[in-house]
């Protein structure tokens, strides 16, 4: 298992904004991580009394990093930094995700990757149910 304070060490995004808690596990080309946080009344992602379920692209994208930063820590290097740069074929099961009672979990899947771009597949679900599907696509940074 690894934890929050090694998560928040691989990728730029700390304090309430590093959005996972825990990898489940990863391979090369995979990743699985879950959170809690969505339930959090101050989470920073929030409006109003409600976590919109848009915003679990934003834990596709960070899943994304964090796999990343494993990868290139298993290596012996530190992870590019990376600029979302599209979303695809998202599709949301629900509105909101704050009133949902268990852990989020993330699946992410390295689709295709070159020297300066990534493009992942990403789930997330809760208690086996399917909240949010999609592609996200990042340019890396020299």
């Amino acid at each position: 298992m690894i934890g929050r304070d090694t998560i928040e060490a691989l990728i730029p995004h700390k304090g309430a904004m590093c959005l996972w808690d825990e990898v489940v596990e990863w391979t090369d080309t995979r990743i699985r991580l879950s959170a809690t946080n969505h339930r959090d009344p101050t989470h920073p992602l929030r409006s109003g009394d409600r976590l919109r379920a848009l915003h679990l692209c934003e834990y596709g994208a960070q899943a994304m990093a964090v796999h990343g930063g494993l990868r290139a820590q298993a290596s012996g290097g530190v992870a590019r930094p990376g600029v979302l740069v599209a979303l695809r074929a998202v599709q949301l099961h629900v509105a909101r995700i704050d009133d949902l009672p268990g852990l989020l979990e993330c699946e992410a899947e390295v689709l295709v990757e070159a020297e300066g771009s990534q493009q992942y597949a990403f789930r997330i679900s809760h208690a086996y149910t399917l909240l949010a599907e999609g592609r996200a696509a990042v340019m890396l940074q020299s």
